[in-house]
């Protein structure tokens, strides 16, 4: 059983849903970037979902593209990435481990090259931010062979039609949008789209995972009792990162703090 089906049917059994904490690489530096990683997994992180620095990341909003700057900072290239991941999955063999990538990296790494890479670097997702399901066929065959799982985003707005080929395509997960724009904007809760969620459900899609403006544990518990798996939150836990990049131990306790408190959230009635 793959590392994705393995913790969401261990979930399940617990009645808990998924908290999933997204990064950027390499941010503060590559040691520290280790150190944390290790830290939300040893501090209730079901799964990562790691970001490869891009100079161009259009889905993002300044608070993660400040942790971007950070880590160029470090000449954080894509094979130092790939490095770091595999130091990780070392320690940590069983956490799932997804990628977030811009479709310009994959293409200048070389579309097999890079997957090549996921697989033998430990990773077993990649989401492709800016790329249309419409032009995935080449991204979504070569994942194929590889046995690395393809994520697409499920816009707010989506018609059933590309519901049902999401569902139909998407592995390991689906990446429900909270909204539309960049992230790290929010400045009130914004609710999942309902019937999104019964479309996707209906279609038999791979468990749901809701991204973009997570910060807060109502959030998760409103979103998990209408039958999504988890969430991923980055810009708050990047945010922890920036505001105490000079007190580590600060950091971390800042880290420890709400990584469990966002866990706690998962639990569904």
């Amino acid at each position: 059983m793959k590392r994705y089906q393995k913790m969401f049917k261990k979930l399940n059994i617990k009645k808990q849903g998924a908290f999933i904490p997204f990064l950027i690489l390499g941010d503060i530096n590559p040691e520290i970037s280790i150190k944390i990683i290790e830290h939300l997994i040893l501090n209730g992180a079901d799964a990562l979902e790691l970001g490869i620095p891009f100079s161009d990341p259009l889905a993002d909003g300044i608070i993660v593209q400040n942790s971007i700057l950070r880590s160029f900072k470090y000449n954080i290239t894509i094979k130092k990435c790939f490095e770091m991941i595999y130091n990780i999955r070392k320690k940590f063999n069983n956490i799932p481990i997804g990628i977030l990538t811009y479709t310009n990296l994959v293409f200048n790494n070389g579309i097999k090259n890079f997957y090549y890479n996921c697989k033998i670097s430990g990773v077993d997702s990649v989401l492709i931010a800016d790329l249309p399901y419409e032009e995935s066929k080449i991204f979504l065959k070569t994942s194929l062979i590889y046995d690395i799982k393809q994520i697409f985003i499920c816009p707010p707005n989506s018609n059933n039609n590309l519901l049902r080929e999401i569902s139909s395509n998407s592995k390991g997960y689906i990446y429900l949008l909270s909204r539309s724009g960049v992230t790290g904007t929010e400045k009130k809760n914004i609710k999942p789209n309902i019937k999104i969620i019964n479309k996707l459900i209906e279609y038999n899609s791979a468990p749901i995972i809701q991204g973009f403006g997570i910060f807060k544990p109502s959030q998760i518990n409103y979103s998990i009792n209408l039958g999504i798996s988890g969430v991923i939150s980055g810009s708050a836990i990047i945010k922890i990162i920036e505001q105490n990049q000079k007190n580590y131990f600060k950091m971390f306790k800042k880290l420890t703090k709400f990584i469990k408190i966002m866990k706690k959230a998962t639990l569904y009635d």
